[in-house]
């Protein structure tokens, strides 16, 4: 495998890396059997891999950020992007916004085309679109749903590669160059 120029991999939490089309809180959520292995693969390529997620049930007082950075940091993240409100608080933050995909550049010094968004909703996708980072979609979670969309298309989005889930994406980035 080689991931040299890849500097990294944003992923999507929910329906991502596990769990399905809906939110499970920290303590209830369980990643895909596949998920662990394909972080350790980008970990032994020096990528670094962020988190990248929606959590408005931060807003509403069902979890916390504490929390959740607590779960991901656990699951081999090496660094965590939340957006914890809720869709009418307008922030820059929420995806599609690209708030945090902005916060990681300036933290880190990316080139975010050199890095890959990989998730399961438009949203994902448009963030990353507007980055020019390199989309990826997973037929996970919400991913099928999203393909189906009729108000939604893949090609509009410009979306570089539809997977069938977190390892058919690993798999197409360690063969994209």
């Amino acid at each position: 495998m080689n991931l040299e120029w890849l500097e990294a991999v944003f992923l999507d939490r929910d329906g991502t890396i596990g769990g399905d089309e809906s939110i499970h809180y920290p303590g209830k959520f369980s990643l895909f059997p596949f998920t662990t292995s394909v972080i350790d693969q980008l970990h032994s390529e020096k990528v670094n891999i962020f988190s990248f997620t929606n959590q408005p049930g931060i807003a509403e007082g069902k979890s916390s950020v504490h929390e959740f950075v607590n779960e991901l940091r656990g699951f081999g993240f090496d660094d965590i992007f939340i957006c914890p409100h809720r869709i009418e608080e307008l922030c820059s933050c929420r995806k599609p916004n690209t708030g945090m995909l902005i916060e990681a550049r300036d933290k880190y010094g990316l080139d975010l085309s050199n890095c890959a968004v990989i998730g399961d909703r438009w949203t994902d996708m448009l963030a990353a679109s507007k980055t020019g980072s390199l989309k990826i979609l997973v037929q996970t979670g919400a991913g099928k749903t999203t393909l189906e969309d009729p108000g939604v298309h893949s090609t509009e989005l410009g979306v570089d590669f539809v997977a069938e889930d977190l390892q058919g994406a690993l798999e197409w980035l360690a063969n994209k160059n």
